[in-house]
């Protein structure tokens, strides 16, 4: 991919304070573009945005609020421009290493409305600016969890198997607008996530790697650059695998 592919695009990274959306915000700007590093964690996103020159802005932002969405993409549209991309890496695991019987609901409740509902508000956010443009790439991280199901983990699962179907809908719905919808699954990506999360439910996720190892913050970052770039054309309502073999379908 060449170093201007985004040259003259502005590209909101949600979750961009660390892990695969820093790693997101880093590459789109090295691309060329004008970056927006949302999350509700600003300091982290400011350091995410400190070494990317004046391109770059990080505001806070809380995903499952609505209003708080809407004025958000409304900032960072008028401090950079258009936006043409969405990357959102937004979510939660929740508590895990439970069955469901042992599950609070309110964790339930918590992890969806992180990973599901902000997904769908960010998307409600972004669409009608993209379409009014005649161009748009909209991606949301979802995981191999919410096309198998991780054991211990019914929240982040369920909540993910939604965003895949929201973004198998929303891909149908936009389709003849020049905006895509997709989705990225990655098995376990090494992320200050992954690490708090117990040694147990690491291992039981890795142990159905193919690759026998973990992805990398570069693997994914480059993944999701592609996808959100002006050569992915005719691909929408899609979940791309990022998973060493586990899930390929």
């Amino acid at each position: 991919m060449s170093g201007d592919e985004f040259a003259g695009q502005t590209a909101v990274v949600v979750g961009g304070a660390a892990g695969v959306g820093r790693a997101s915000a880093t590459l789109l700007s090295q691309r060329g573009a004008r970056v927006a590093c949302l999350d509700r964690n600003f300091d982290g996103a400011q350091e995410s945005v400190d070494a990317l020159g004046p391109d770059a802005i990080a505001l806070e932002m809380d995903v499952t609020d609505d209003r708080a969405v809407v004025a958000a993409i409304g900032e960072a549209e008028r401090r950079l421009g258009p936006i043409a991309v969405l990357v959102n890496c937004a979510g939660i695991t929740g508590v895990t290493d439970r069955r469901s019987q042992d599950v609070d609901i309110e964790d339930f409740d918590l992890v969806c409305r992180i990973n599901l509902r902000g997904a769908f508000l960010l998307s409600r956010a972004v669409l009608p600016r993209m379409v009014s443009q005649g161009y748009g790439r909209v991606l949301h991280v979802a995981s191999i969890a919410g096309k198998e199901g991780n054991a211990g983990m019914v929240a982040y699962s369920a909540s993910k198997a939604g965003l895949i179907g929201m973004v198998k809908a929303q891909g149908k719905e936009y389709a003849e607008t020049g905006v895509t919808v997709n989705a990225l699954a990655p098995a376990v990506i090494r992320t200050a996530m992954v690490d708090a999360m117990p040694r147990t439910q690491v291992n039981y996720m890795t142990d159905r790697i193919p690759m026998r190892r973990t992805g990398t913050l570069t693997e994914a970052a480059e993944t999701i650059c592609w996808i959100v770039s002006p050569k992915c054309s005719f691909t929408t309502g899609f979940t791309f695998d990022l998973s060493g073999g586990r899930a390929v379908y």
